[in-house]
């Protein structure tokens, strides 16, 4: 089988090439027919390496008439001549043209057997249409849903027919194999077969670019704060005529837009609760967030694209309550003497107590120092207390 792709010369090497068929007839390859004469050899003008490590020699044998020989590992593989027209040879699978002013075009693959008569697409495009019958088979190319006019191959009188079309070099052997090659082309394969008959495959059909955005309508005056968190700007109307468009930015009420005439005269509005759009094309774009945008349609209609103006900031500082400067009150507690450590307060009585004062009452602020101290010293601080009262009412009786 002619499998597998290896491609082999240069780029554009089919400049004025007509897309007349070739047909070959002794041309070949050794796989496919006898060599050309020792009395051939000619002028050897260069020596090409192909992609696939054939080494090709070409030779001058006379005016448009040059003749190319393949050698795999030092042997030859036979020789094709082009002699006043280009040649084709086919070396199982491995497939040379050479041009009658001595262009070689090499490539191995790209091959397709067909069963079936039809139209076949090669990797540029280029279409050709097989007919298969039962003792020959012929191929024509396709232009504008047209064909050019068949070309025949009967087995044991012609080998092989060979177009040049565009960039495509196509071989059609005797049994109706197709292989292509283009010629400087990134892609490559094997001919796609579309369907029977002659296909016309629709273009694929360019699409619409997107519209360019309108640029924003131009600002006449703002923004202008109208309040602590209030801020309106005047922007020009996308119909013109003098038309405006009133934007606001309320910190509470959110964005509103409102379009009025030359005159002033109010023509439509939409706000948070009232986004649009409107019978003249006017919205508003995420209404419930802080980055709401107003959006209006020029006079190109509901096809043009909208004009986007972003609503007016509000202050940085909006809404936010102001800190608080009161000085707090200083802590309050009952005796004559007090003193403050920590958070606590140590208050020292009067009287007949005043021996126990380095104990006396402790009053918890932020402390936790009475929860650390444990049982025992709660214990401690109601008996004082207990003594404490004892006193006083012995003292009034």
């Amino acid at each position: 089988m002619r499998t597998a792709l290896r491609t082999a010369v240069a780029t554009a090497l089919l400049t004025g090439l007509a897309l007349t068929p070739v047909v070959a007839t002794a041309t070949a390859f050794a796989a496919d027919g006898p060599a050309a004469t020792a009395e051939s050899t000619g002028t050897l003008v260069r020596t090409e390496t192909l992609a696939d490590g054939t080494v090709v020699k070409v030779y001058k044998l006379g005016k448009a008439w040059f003749r190319a020989e393949g050698f795999v590992r030092g042997e030859s593989i036979g020789a094709i001549e082009a002699n006043g027209r280009p040649a084709a040879g086919n070396d199982n699978g491995r497939f040379m043209v050479l041009t009658e002013d001595g262009r070689i075009f090499s490539w191995q693959g790209n091959y397709a057997q067909p069963t079936r008569s039809g139209t076949y697409r090669l990797a540029d495009g280029t279409l050709v249409q097989l007919d298969r019958q039962d003792t020959r088979t012929g191929i024509q190319l396709i232009d504008r849903g047209k064909g050019l006019g068949y070309t025949y191959v009967t087995p044991g009188e012609i080998r092989r027919v060979f177009y040049m079309a565009k960039s495509a070099v196509v071989v059609m052997e005797a049994d109706g194999g197709l292989s292509a090659y283009i010629a400087g082309g990134a892609k490559q394969a094997t001919p796609e077969y579309l369907g029977p008959g002659i296909v016309t495959p629709k273009p694929t059909p360019t699409p619409t670019p997107a519209p360019k955005p309108a640029p924003p309508a131009k600002v006449l005056s703002g923004p202008t704060s109208l309040g602590p968190c209030t801020v309106t700007e005047v922007i020009e109307s996308g119909y013109g005529g003098g038309w405006t468009v009133v934007l606001t930015n309320d910190l509470e009420k959110g964005p509103k837009a409102v379009l009025k005439d030359a005159k002033g005269k109010v023509l439509q509005s939409v706000d948070r609760a009232h986004p649009g759009p409107t019978g003249l094309g006017m919205k508003i774009d995420r209404p419930r967030t802080s980055t709401a945008r107003f959006g209006q349609h020029t006079n190109g209609g509901d096809t043009a694209p909208y004009q986007w103006n972003d609503f007016p900031k509000l202050p940085k500082d909006c809404g936010r309550k102001p800190a608080s400067t009161a000085t707090p009150a200083p802590a309050t507690g009952t005796g004559t003497g007090t003193g403050t450590q920590g958070g606590q307060t140590t208050v020292v009585p009067k009287g007949g107590v005043a021996a126990g004062a380095e104990t006396g009452t402790v009053e918890q602020g932020n402390d936790t120092a009475l929860t650390a101290a444990g049982a025992g010293a709660a214990l401690v601080v109601a008996g004082l207390g207990l003594a404490t009262l004892r006193r006083r009412a012995a003292a009034r009786g």
